[in-house]
C-alpha cells in the first residue's frame, strides 16, 4: 500500500515520487497536505530547516519536478545580492510562463520586483495554480537589505497572487526572526537520517552485476566503520563508490563467494582504515585513490593536506617568534647586555632577587610591550627592517593565533591591558 496519497495528484506520480525520496515519506506527505490542490492558495511562506545532507533540497526539487508544479529554485549563495536574487527569480518565472525573454531583466528595488512579478505571472497557466519560490541556503538573506526577508515572507500579500515562498536553511528560525517582527512562516524540521535510513538509501545504488544482498552487506560494513564519525549522506555515497572495487576483489579473483563476508572484510579492512584519515577532506580524486590502492601505496604517500608535516613560516615571522620568546623569558634589564654591541661596563654583583633564583622556564613567560618586541627584532635581524605594514600584519597574525589558543585553554584575558607572551610550547605548535 503506497504511503503517499492525495486526491489532487495522479497515483502513478505519487508512487514514483515515493520511490525517489526513500525515508522521507512523512515529510513529503506533510508538504502535500500544506500545498493542497494546484489552484488552491497555499501557506504564504514555509521555513524548512535541518542539518547538512538531511534531504531538504533534494526532496523539494524532486517533489516539485515530479508533480510538475510551477516553481523557481534559487541558491542564495550564488545570487548573493538582492538585485541578483530578484532578477534571477524573474528570469526563471518568464521561462515558466513560456514567454520569450526579449530584453534583460533589470530590478533594482523591491517595488520593481513586485511590479515585474505581476507581469511575469499574468499568463493564464500561472494564474490558475500556485507558484513556488524556493530559496536554498536562505541564511544568506540575513546579509542582504533589512526589507528582503520580511517581503519574501509575505510576498503573497504584496503581489496579490497565488505564490508560496519556501526557505531552506541549516539554522533554526529563531536566528532569522528580525527584531522588529515579521510574518511567521510555517516551520518544518527535517531530522538526520538514522543508520537504518542510510542503510536503505545507500543499498539502492547497487551495481547491476552484483546482487542486492551482496551490496547491502558491503554497506553494512561501511556504516559500521564510518557511521560514528560521518553522518553525511553525500560523503558516505562517495566512500561507498570509492571502496566497492576493493571489496569485490576476492570475488573477482575467485578466492571467495558473495556470502563469504569474513574474507571480504579482511580484504577491505586496511583500505577503510586509510580512508578514515581523509574523511570530508577529498584530498585526492577517486581515480587517484584507485591508482594508489592498485599500486599498494601507504597512507603517507597521500599528497593532500594531512600529508604535510612541515609548514614554512614567512621570513620575518620566524624572527618575530624568536624575539617574542626572548622578551617573554628574559628580564628587561638584560636587554642592554644581550642586544647592544657597545653596552658599556657591566657591574658584577652577586645580589639576586628571590624569584630570580628560579628558572624562568619554570615560572612561565612574562608579558612584554610591542615596542620591546620590535626593538629586539631589529637587533637580531642582520639587515635593516623598516616598520612596514608587512611586519605589523605578521605580528597581528601571531598574536591572533596565541589569543585563540589562550581562549581555547579558558585563560582570562585582561581586556585592553593584555600584553603578549610567547611560550616555548607555542613556538613548537606553530612550527608543526
Amino acid at each position: 500500500m503506497p504511503n503517499l496519497e492525495h486526491p489532487a495528484y495522479p497515483a502513478a506520480d505519487l508512487l514514483r515520487l515515493e520511490s525517489l525520496v526513500p525515508c522521507r515519506e512523512s515529510q513529503v506527505s506533510m508538504l502535500l497536505s500544506i500545498f493542497g490542490e494546484r489552484r488552491h492558495f497555499s501557506f504564504p511562506s514555509i521555513f524548512i530547516y535541518g542539518h547538512t545532507s538531511s534531504g531538504k533540497t533534494y526532496v523539494m526539487q524532486t517533489l516539485l519536478t515530479t508533480l510538475q508544479l510551477p516553481h523557481v529554485f534559487v541558491n542564495c549563495v550564488e545570487y548573493f545580492t538582492s538585485r541578483l536574487l530578484l532578477e534571477e527569480i524573474l528570469i526563471q518565472l518568464q521561462s515558466c510562463s513560456g514567454t520569450e525573454q526579449t530584453s534583460p531583466v533589470h530590478c533594482d528595488t523591491l517595488n520593481d520586483f513586485v511590479r515585474l512579478f505581476k507581469q511575469a505571472v499574468a499568463s493564464q497557466e500561472l494564474q490558475d495554480q500556485t507558484i513556488y519560490i524556493v530559496l536554498d541556503r536562505a541564511e544568506q538573506l540575513r546579509e542582504m537589505e533589512a526589507n528582503i526577508l520580511p517581503a519574501f515572507l509575505r510576498l503573497q500579500e504584496l503581489t496579490d497572487r497565488n505564490v508560496t515562498v519556501v526557505l531552506l536553511s541549516e539554522i533554526v528560525w529563531e536566528l532569522f526572526r528580525p527584531n522588529v517582527g515579521c510574518f511567521e512562516p510555517f516551520t518544518m524540521y527535517f531530522p538526520d537520517y538514522s543508520i537504518g535510513h542510510l542503510q536503505k538509501i545507500l543499498s539502492q545504488n547497487h551495481p547491476p552485476e552484483y546482487s542486492a544482498d551482496f551490496y547491502a552487506a558491503y554497506i553494512n560494513i561501511l556504516l559500521g566503520v564510518f557511521y560514528m564519525v560521518c553522518r553525511d549522506l553525500k560523503e558516505l555515497q562517495h566512500l561507498a563508490a570509492l571502496n566497492f572495487a576493493k571489496y569485490c576483489e576476492p570475488v573477482v579473483r575467485g578466492e571467495a563467494n558473495e556470502r563469504d563476508t569474513r574474507k571480504l572484510w579482511k580484504n577491505i579492512e586496511p583500505q577503510l582504515k586509510k580512508a578514515m584519515q581523509t574523511v570530508y577532506l577529498r584530498e585526492i580524486s577517486s581515480s587517484q585513490w584507485e591508482r594508489l590502492q592498485h599500486d599498494g601505496g601507504e597512507p603517507g604517500q597521500l599528497k593532500g593536506l594531512s600529508a604535510h608535516t612541515h609548514v614554512e613560516l614567512p621570513y620575518y615571522s620566524k624572527f618575530l617568534l624568536i624575539a617574542a620568546y626572548l622578551a617573554s623569558y628574559n628580564p628587561v634589564r638584560t636587554d642592554k647586555r644581550f642586544f647592544l654591541k657597545h653596552h658599556g661596563k657591566i657591574r658584577k654583583t652577586n645580589f639576586m632577587k628571590k624569584h630570580e633564583k628560579t628558572s624562568n622556564h619554570l615560572l612561565g613567560p612574562k608579558p612584554f610591550p610591542l615596542d620591546r618586541l620590535l626593538a629586539i627584532l631589529y637587533s637580531i635581524v642582520d639587515n635593516r627592517v623598516a616598520p612596514t605594514a608587512n611586519i605589523f600584519s605578521q605580528i597581528t597574525s601571531l598574536v591572533t593565533l596565541q589569543l585563540l589558543a589562550m581562549v581555547g585553554q579558558n585563560d582570562q584575558l585582561d581586556g585592553p591591558r593584555y600584553k603578549c607572551t610567547v611560550s616555548l610550547d607555542f613556538i613548537r605548535a606553530i612550527a608543526r
